[in-house]
């Protein structure tokens, strides 16, 4: 337990939140996790004889860019963890479950400002770097909503030019190799499950429409970060 001390734990988080209509009620569950991760997150790390030294959780709410426009992603800066709990709480509970269109969403985008947000580089700490992405539908394919107006640029060009972002340490401002784990809720549809065939690093658990964040899918994220530490 000593050794475990020695080191310094930096930890970041991306929680990738689902705000269609579909996850309305579903989205409150998820927001009341998000907003409890550190509390909790502590106590987990406690049980095992851990101990993190900063964590940071950034989020990023997705739906639909030509069904919502520009309010198709929300998304954040890193929170510091308790000191900006204030700021985290007050845009967790902005986000409201609307809209969507088609059934499936943009959440492969979202995944991609995800990959390339401003993590800590942790140069004289052990970092993690995690994405939790949470969601009841099939992601559209990568650029499906180009022609709206409010479609970012720099985009990958598609799901072979994602992975490679996933897939690759070495190009700067991307995730780190050691680092990186990716955990994911979503239906059993073939584009989720081509996904974690083959990403490494990611944890996949199926999810359902309209049942929810339940207990077990909650402590398996905890478990995810305490046994990658």
């Amino acid at each position: 337990m000593a050794e475990n001390y020695l080191l310094k734990y930096d930890i970041d988080i991306v929680f990738c939140i689902d705000a269609t209509k579909s996850m309305d009620g579903i989205l409150d569950k998820v927001k009341v996790r998000v907003l409890n991760f550190h509390s909790d997150l502590t106590r987990a790390m406690d049980a095992k004889g851990k101990h993190f030294d900063n964590l940071r959780v950034c989020v990023i709410a997705f739906r639909d860019y030509i069904a919502d426009k520009q309010n198709a992603m929300l998304l954040t800066d890193f929170f510091n963890l308790p000191a900006q709990s204030s700021d985290l709480s007050r845009c967790i509970n902005s986000i409201v479950a609307h809209g969507g269109g088609d059934a499936p969403e943009d959440s492969l985008e979202a995944l991609a400002y995800a990959i390339k947000s401003n993590w800590a580089d942790g140069q004289n700490s052990k970092r993690r770097q995690i994405i939790v992405l949470w969601t009841d539908a099939a992601p559209h394919p990568l650029g499906f909503c180009k022609s709206s107006k409010y479609y970012p640029r720099n985009m990958p060009e598609d799901l072979n030019a994602l992975s490679l972002w996933w897939g690759s340490g070495q190009i700067p401002g991307l995730m780190s190799e050691q680092a990186k784990r990716l955990i994911l809720f979503a239906p059993e549809t073939p584009e989720w499950i081509r996904l974690v065939e083959n990403w490494n690093n990611s944890i996949f658990f199926p999810s359902i429409a309209g049942e929810g964040l339940q207990e077990y899918e909650y402590e398996n994220i905890l478990n995810a970060v305490v046994n990658s530490i």
